[in-house]
């Protein structure tokens, strides 16, 4: 072959590839996240019908679809949901703990989201119902790539009761209007225009939140086919927070005869419709759906609370208190029935997305700051196509910045033991001790290791004892922490986002703070006056 005939070639290689790349149809991507919904509450994975609340259509996804058994969200609702849309462990957004009405803040306008990535690839983006990820305007899902927003709402479902008499009537009138002043009602916007609340949230509505929310849903997903584009829509159930309040619908309709039971029933009586609705408008072969929940199980205000088989509950750093149901669903890609035991999470979302629409993540945020994210692609995992990339996940309570636990394959350290014997579901009223509200302890010298194979409720520490010791895990587990560290000294963590407590404020560490801004001032630093101590 001569030169000329081998660039021919050559030409006709690179066309027919750019052509083949270009006419690869970019898939629909549907997030469908419920609240607080505990591990072990649907039918797939040991309860369902069992348990006094059949989920027929969250089962039917998983057996047309792949079912995960360490899948992770995190230990509260903020941080859980900032995971997902950033890709990023929380605390290097600041956003670590659970938001209140009237604090204003949230998500800092320089982070990406999964929205503003897929915007990159020109996907339509969409996104409804519990947003909790601040109030302020640059802390918007609107201001965050999506192009619209729908049904918001913006903290979990018991902020909204605060101000309803009948359910705190101790309270002061000049305390209920204090409530009713700061808590923003039903929330719906576009992209570049101003956000506007449609309705109040209200002891006549509260329960049908989730009803109205999926009727807007199907009505977006027509809108979507017919515009031809790929979209992303993010649809984020307010069940099945405390206190659930079922729909009409489903109020006293199921076998648990319990608020809870009849609200999982209601939750995927939704899911079900928004399935039924990919499968008739045909669309299915080019849509995948992930389902998920943000955090484990608040076993702590049981009854009213979902099941978790594993130690501790939402807040800690016990497998409750993370490990949560994930199901993804594409006909035709994802092998139908299949089962993922391989460690990934709401975290990973953001790579795996990026990687199916085509785009790289930015290595700089919206600012042209550098940045890092802690998001792994699943693809290997999802379609079965080499080893996956996690083998590891670091557990954070809401402020803390060194991992409180680590887990490297199948063997977990911990060294934060609140909740160390978990609010029991079914004892009397746990003592504070016990549960998420529980004060944060620290093994003395070296963590509890774990073997989560033989040992998934963590009871039995095999760091040193009579029969067996794993003392050399603690070299891995070091390693990997040093190694997340260094990340925060090259990409510093963002303020807190949220009010938490922070310890106790002594006289002594406020001297020392004071003499500090004393020093800088006299070399000319200012410290901003907002800055958190």
């Amino acid at each position: 072959m001569n030169k000329r005939s081998f660039l021919s070639v050559v030409v006709v290689l690179l066309s027919f590839t750019l052509v083949n790349a270009q006419t690869k149809k970019k898939p629909n991507i549907i997030m469908l996240i419920s609240d607080d919904t505990g591990w072990g509450d649907l039918g797939v994975y040991g309860g369902g019908a069992g348990r006094g609340m059949p989920t027929p259509n969250l089962d039917k996804m998983a057996k047309e679809g792949m079912q995960f058994w360490n899948f992770y969200g995190q230990p509260s609702c903020t941080p859980g949901r900032a995971a997902m849309l950033t890709g990023r462990i929380p605390n290097r957004s600041g956003m670590t703990t659970v938001a209140f009405q009237g604090q204003g803040g949230g998500l800092p306008a320089p982070e990406w989201t999964l929205a503003s990535v897929l915007k990159k690839a020109n996907y339509k983006t969409y996104f409804s119902g519990k947003w909790h990820l601040g109030e302020a305007d640059y802390a918007m899902p609107t201001a965050h790539g999506f192009d619209k927003m729908q049904n918001v709402v913006l903290y979990h479902l018991n902020a909204y009761t605060y101000a309803f008499p009948s359910w705190n009537p101790d309270m002061t009138p000049e305390m209920l209007n204090f409530f009713k002043k700061v808590t923003t009602g039903v929330l719906e916007g576009e992209a570049g225009g101003k956000v506007r609340e449609v309705s109040k949230v209200t002891e006549e509505n509260i329960a049908e939140l989730d009803m109205m929310m999926t009727d807007n849903v199907l009505k977006e997903l027509n809108s979507n086919v017919k515009g031809g584009s790929p979209f992303f829509m993010c649809v984020n159930f307010a069940k099945n927070h405390q206190p659930n309040l079922p729909s009409k619908q489903f109020k006293g309709k199921s076998p648990g005869a319990s608020k809870y039971a009849d609200c999982v029933m209601e939750m995927d009586y939704n899911v079900g419709r928004v399935m039924d609705e990919i499968n008739k408008l045909g669309i299915a072969d080019n849509t995948i759906v992930i389902y998920t929940v943000d955090n484990g199980a608040w076993q702590d205000v049981h009854p009213d609370a979902g099941y978790t088989p594993f130690r501790g509950s939402k807040g800690t750093d016990r497998e409750g208190g993370s490990r949560v149901p994930a199901i993804a669903w594409w006909p035709g890609q994802i092998e139908a029935g299949s089962s993922s035991h391989d460690i990934v999470g709401g975290l990973d979302l953001m790579a795996t997305f990026a990687s199916l629409a085509g785009v790289e993540l930015p290595k700089v945020d919206r600012e042209g700051k550098g940045m890092v994210f802690d998001s792994y692609d699943m693809s290997n995992v999802l379609f079965k196509k080499g080893k996956p990339l996690r083998n590891s996940w670091f557990y954070f309570t809401e402020s803390e910045l060194s991992p409180g636990a680590v887990r490297f394959s199948h063997f977990k350290a911990v060294y934060n033991t609140r909740g160390d014997n978990g609010a029991m579901a079914g004892s009397d009223m746990p003592g504070q001790q016990l549960g998420w509200r529980g004060d944060e302890t620290y093994v003395a010298t070296v963590p509890a290791i774990y073997d989560l194979w033989q040992d998934p409720q963590e009871r039995y520490d095999l760091f040193m004892n009579s029969f067996t010791e794993k003392t050399w895990t603690l070299v891995v587990f070091n390693k990997a922490i040093q190694e997340l560290m260094k990340t925060y000294v090259q990409y510093p963590p963002r303020q807190l986002q949220g009010e938490t407590y922070m310890g106790n404020e002594s006289i002594v560490r406020f001297r020392n703070i004071q003499e500090a801004k004393k020093m800088l001032e006299e070399k000319g630093m200012k410290l901003p006056e907002d800055i958190k101590y």
